[in-house]
């Protein structure tokens, strides 16, 4: 009698976590347009971040930036031709869950704007938040 042995199986691959940041279409627009007209180096994604002070304790960080040691990184859109990567330090991942950032061109207000369910607290010009 022959036994015939087979490998172990694999373990499955966890299932993948959604992004803790999302950014509206107008915002992926805007971020875009910012990487093409100002000529963004490739290997640089939209970091998503927060920083203390601000006058309610924490302020936002949004900008281009390179991966760094701590960082998630996501891509947004990911099905367009030109998914937008994202950079988040995973220890700002508890700040931020949730987070939408939209981007707002009107006569009352230009900008990106962060819509923020774990914000317990927001100064007057939306730029800081307490959690």
């Amino acid at each position: 009698m022959s036994t015939v042995q087979t490998a172990p199986a694999e373990p499955a691959a966890p299932p993948a976590l959604p992004a803790p940041v999302t950014l509206s279409e107008r915002a992926l627009a805007e971020v875009r347009r910012i990487v093409a007209n100002k000529q963004i180096p490739a290997q640089f994604g939209l970091r998503v971040g927060v920083k203390g002070g601000g006058c309610s304790g924490m302020s936002y960080v949004l900008g281009f930036d390179k991966h760094r040691e701590h960082d998630l990184t996501f891509a947004l859109d990911a099905a367009a031709d030109d998914p937008v990567t994202v950079f988040m330090d995973k220890r700002h991942g508890l700040y931020l869950m949730g987070t939408t950032v939209d981007y707002h061109d009107g006569l009352d207000a230009r900008g990106f704007v962060f819509d923020n369910p774990q914000a317990t607290q927001t100064c007057g010009c939306g730029s800081s938040f307490a959690a």
